[in-house]
């Protein structure tokens, strides 16, 4: 409508966000910090995205889930700012819980609850999936056993009351997931160790090696659970972030330049000042 090509638009978005970034200040202050990555393109192209969890702003994105991207994306912090963050949340991939662990050393690294139980809901699906092959009642059951109970439809509710009751190792392991899921985050520290301890020795006594994994898996996070389970820290607001990230990818029809996408999703969420006139 206005004759405007693809590239005189990423111009003037380039252009917008350079000078946004450069009115940021050192005084602005974040506290609660998320590190979280979204796919690129289908393959292993990713990008890191450090945003506040308290306003949703998106404070830098760069190329790669590496530990050298992790460094770039913590140093877009100076280190006044580093040393406000009370919490900085990640999931369990290594570079950025290397990243929290050396450039936020007075923060608690926390491993919130969504992606804890995602890893749950992955050992669900694959011990249903064991056992599907000897017991026909298991069949057209993923969704049942992924789905939160009250999405689930009339039909979804009778076949899962059915199988509920029943001792397959794959109700007993969504149990076991659903009991997690019921931990109250943001309680005392030691209330906060018992409680996972209460729950971690309840799936162990399970024996069913998927949920063995995930247990182990969370033994060698511990202390980044425990920082979750008593600030009651989250991804909540980064999770929704994602969710906008992502419409911006479709109506982009892709991103071919990890660049370009930085830049879209700067302008669009680093809630930066983008206008020169209204600056004083």
């Amino acid at each position: 409508m206005l004759r405007v090509s693809f590239d005189q638009v990423h111009r003037i978005m380039h252009k917008s966000v350079a000078f946004g970034l450069s009115q940021r200040t050192d005084s602005e202050q974040y506290y609660y910090l998320s590190i979280d990555e979204k796919a690129v393109k289908k393959g292993h192209k990713y990008v890191s995205i450090l945003s506040c969890e308290q306003t949703g702003i998106v404070i830098e994105v760069v190329s790669g889930r590496d530990k050298q991207s992790t460094e770039t994306l913590c140093k877009s912090l100076t280190d006044n700012q580093r040393e406000q963050v009370k919490t900085i949340c990640t999931d369990m991939w290594k570079p950025f819980i290397w990243g929290a662990e050396n450039y936020f050393p007075e923060a608690k690294n926390c491993h919130d609850n969504f992606h804890l139980v995602g890893y749950l809901n992955k050992a669900v699906d694959k011990v249903r999936r064991r056992e599907v092959k000897h017991f026909e009642a298991l069949k057209h059951t993923k969704y049942v056993f992924l789905k939160d109970k009250s999405n689930f439809t009339e039909k979804q509710r009778l076949k899962f009351e059915s199988i509920s009751k029943t001792n397959y190792a794959t109700s007993r392991a969504w149990q076991i997931k659903e009991n997690f899921r019921d931990i109250q985050f943001r309680q005392d520290r030691a209330e906060a160790i018992s409680m996972y301890h209460l729950w971690r020795q309840d799936a162990l006594n399970a024996q069913i090696k998927e949920i063995t994994e995930v247990v182990e898996t969370f033994d060698r996070h511990l202390m980044g659970i425990i920082n979750a389970i008593e600030t009651g820290a989250s991804n909540a607001r980064a999770e929704r972030l994602n969710g906008s990230i992502q419409e911006l990818k479709t109506i982009g029809r892709g991103y071919r330049k990890t660049e370009n996408f930085r830049i879209a999703i700067l302008f669009f969420h680093g809630k930066l000042k983008l206008f020169p006139q209204q600056i004083q």
